[in-house]
């Protein structure tokens, strides 16, 4: 008989706790199971294709995925947990990079050890299988809005991609995205709707939409502290995510 070959493997913690899926999915469950990484990935994180198409990480992780899930549903924040967790599976906890102090340009040589990086604090808002959030705006104006997933984010790109072959010059990030994250207005779901609002959306709504998804959005809190030349301690400094994060050997 054929040999099944065995691969160690580990639960990852989601910061979502798997309250915003649909309770049919594994996700719901907040945890997955993951497998270390293998000289397989290595050849993935090495494929010119996939990192001229941009799409290296998504091929990694769908490959070290064990639990039976559509990649398409993950949240954003979740994601970037499964990342985290698939370059301590790789090579280990400790994250060393070169790190220069924006305030006096002195460089220090800094080592996270990413097995102590938190999630944030879940939102008041999250509850078991819903993803959908109502916010009255500082005009009055009540939307609802989604966690974005992988497959929003494709969409999204999808559609820009498209917006600047017509137009290069043209900027579509913000409004892009809202015609996404919004599900509708003032209990309006129609899409001309939405895309009407997004693209006239006060400022003043605008800021505050994204301050709330913000807070809302489960994920990692990816910050580290460090030590400043004169002993003060500069803390919730952004982790910086470069090529050596997941090509330590670079």
């Amino acid at each position: 008989m054929e040999q099944k070959l065995s691969f160690p493997t580990e639960q990852v913690e989601l910061p979502s706790k798997g309250l915003p899926y649909s309770p049919e999915s594994p996700l719901s469950k907040g945890v997955l199971e993951m497998k270390y990484m293998s000289a397989k990935e290595e050849d993935i994180l090495t494929n010119v294709n996939f990192l001229r198409q941009g799409i290296v990480i998504d091929k990694l992780l769908q490959s070290l995925i064990v639990t039976p899930i559509n990649y398409d549903d993950l949240l954003i924040g979740d994601k970037n947990a499964l990342l985290v967790a698939a370059r301590i599976l790789g090579y280990g906890k400790d994250y060393e990079f070169e790190f220069i102090d924006p305030e006096t340009d002195v460089k220090q040589n800094i080592t996270v050890d990413l097995t102590l990086l938190d999630p944030k604090p879940l939102h008041e808002s999250l509850k078991p299988g819903k993803n959908e959030f109502e916010i009255v705006l500082s005009t009055k104006t009540v939307v609802t809005i989604k966690l974005l997933t992988h497959g929003d984010e494709k969409k999204i790109d999808k559609e820009i991609e498209g917006l600047k072959r017509i137009n290069p010059n043209g900027s579509y990030n913000t409004t892009t995205r809202y015609k996404h994250l919004l599900t509708s207005v003032n209990g309006n779901r129609d899409q001309s709707v939405i895309r009407e609002f997004s693209e006239n959306m006060l400022v003043r709504d605008s800021r505050f939409l994204r301050s709330y998804y913000n807070q809302l959005q489960p994920d990692l809190l990816l910050k580290f502290n460090y030590t400043k030349s004169n002993g003060d301690v500069v803390e919730d400094v952004d982790l910086p995510i470069g090529i050596n994060f997941l090509w330590p050997t670079t």
